[in-house]
C-alpha cells in the first residue's frame, strides 16, 4: 500500500460516487490522505490501513427505526462495542436495527462494508441523521472509505467539522456510547 495526497491521477476504473467524493473535497479545498487496497469491510481488514495511514478508520453504522421514518449514521471507536440499547435513549429512538441494503443506496449510495461519513454527499434532502460518538473527535485525523471500501481516506477532523458537514448541510449530534 502507499499512501498519496488527493485524488488519483486517473478515474479510469473507479465508480462514479468515489469520484462525487474526491470533487465534493476537493471544491471545498480540504486536503486529504488516501490509500488504495483490497477490500476492506470488516474492522480487522482496516487495521492494516489505520497503521499505513496512521489513523484509526472509524466504525459506521446505518441504523433505522421500525417504521423506516428516522434513519441515522453514527461514527465510533472501531473498538467499542455497539449496543442499541445505549444509543437508542440518546437518539429518543426505539427498536433501533440495522438498515438494509436499499435503504443504504437509496439515501448514502453506498453498499454494505463501504458506509462512512462520505455518503452524506448523496443524502441532499438531509434525511439521515449523523451521530458521532465523542471518541472519535479525540485524534485529529479521522479515517474513512469514500463511498467504496476500496480506497480509505485520512482527513483533518477540523476539515470535516467545519468545512465538509457544513457543505452536506448535516448537523451532527454529539454522543457517549
Amino acid at each position: 500500500m502507499q499512501v498519496y495526497i488527493g485524488r488519483p491521477l486517473l478515474s479510469e476504473g473507479r465508480l462514479p460516487k468515489e469520484i462525487r467524493v474526491y470533487d465534493f473535497l476537493d471544491k471545498l479545498g480540504v486536503e486529504y490522505y488516501r490509500v488504495d487496497h483490497n477490500e476492506a469491510g470488516t474492522m480487522e481488514a482496516c487495521e492494516k490501513i489505520e497503521k499505513e495511514l496512521n489513523t484509526v478508520i472509524c466504525k459506521n453504522l446505518f441504523l433505522c427505526n421500525r417504521q423506516k421514518t428516522a434513519f441515522y449514521l453514527l461514527m465510533m471507536p472501531g473498538d467499542k462495542v455497539f449496543k442499541t440499547k445505549d444509543f437508542s435513549p440518546l437518539v429518543n429512538s426505539s427498536r433501533l436495527s440495522f438498515a438494509d441494503e436499499d435503504d443504504m443506496a437509496k439515501y448514502l449510495d453506498v453498499t454494505p462494508g463501504s458506509v462512512s461519513i462520505m455518503g452524506l454527499i448523496n443524502d441532499t434532502e438531509c434525511k439521515v441523521q449523523l451521530a458521532i460518538d465523542k471518541d472519535v473527535l479525540k485524534p485529529d485525523f479521522i479515517g474513512c472509505h469514500p463511498c467504496i471500501n476500496t480506497s480509505s481516506l485520512k482527513i483533518k477532523k477540523e476539515d470535516l467539522l467545519e468545512k465538509y458537514l457544513p457543505a452536506t448541510k448535516h448537523t451532527p449530534i454529539f454522543v457517549e456510547l
